[in-house]
């Protein structure tokens, strides 16, 4: 490990261990959580992708900060993110048992609050399957678009707010990558089994758990950003 690493660590350790060591501080935040659950969600996310972003940049670069970065304009996209993510969370709560319930068997109302069962595990899997097939592909696509956008507009905050091509954009994802990787593995092998565990927590906990889940999916993506060029400095030497 590294001096910088040890300094990141440290850091961290100093930011996060008052919600540990403190009750007082532990309760205002799960106050907060109940009666401020959006604005919560996109403080956490805004804090913890960040953060998992980072991570991803220091294992693909060797640094945890870089010229461009822009971490402030992915803190308001990953913050964004977040509330959107809170509320497909409730959405996709509600209404995956509800097919469930309607084409398959019976559950009981309020199956995610009881103990765990096999019903309950049905309903979290089912929650997590719908959520990744039609609420991922898009969610990570647009992640993709303001990620490209941050990048081409030198990581500033004047720069993120001019319009985006979104037509552009969406033409120069490598989507090769996109789907054999990102859709294709990452969703069936890694985030429905995590999702799946995520709402069989109590409800307060779940959007901290997916905030933490943010920091593997920076891990993730900088296995793509390699992967990505890998790819491409493969096809040069071919070509």
């Amino acid at each position: 490990m590294k001096k910088k690493d040890l300094w990141f660590v440290v850091c961290l350790g100093l930011t996060f261990s008052p919600f540990f060591l403190s009750s007082r501080i532990l309760g205002l935040y799960l106050a907060l959580v109940g009666s401020h659950a959006l604005l919560m969600s996109f403080v956490k996310f805004a804090v913890l992708a960040t953060l998992g972003e980072v991570i991803g940049l220091r294992i693909s670069t060797g640094n945890y900060y870089t010229e461009g970065f822009g971490i402030w304009p992915r803190s308001l996209v990953w913050g964004c993110l977040g509330v959107g993510i809170q509320l497909a969370f409730v959405l996709f709560a509600v209404g995956a048992p509800a097919v469930v319930s309607k084409f398959l068997i019976p559950l009981p109302a309020g199956v995610l609050g009881q103990a765990f069962s096999g019903e309950k595990l049905l309903a979290a899997f089912a929650i997590s399957l719908c959520m990744n097939l039609i609420f991922a592909p898009l969610f990570m696509t647009l992640h993709r678009i303001t990620d490209m956008h941050i990048q081409e507009t030198g990581g500033t905050l004047r720069g993120f707010f001019r319009p985006i091509d979104f037509g552009r954009m969406l033409k120069k994802i490598d989507w090769q990558v996109m789907w054999g990787f990102v859709f294709k593995k990452t969703l069936p092998l890694f985030w429905i089994p995590a999702h799946t565990v995520t709402f069989l927590l109590p409800e307060m906990h779940r959007v901290l758990f997916a905030a933490l889940l943010g920091i593997v999916l920076g891990t993730i993506l900088a296995i793509a950003g390699l992967a990505r060029s890998c790819r491409t400095a493969t096809a040069q030497v071919q070509g």
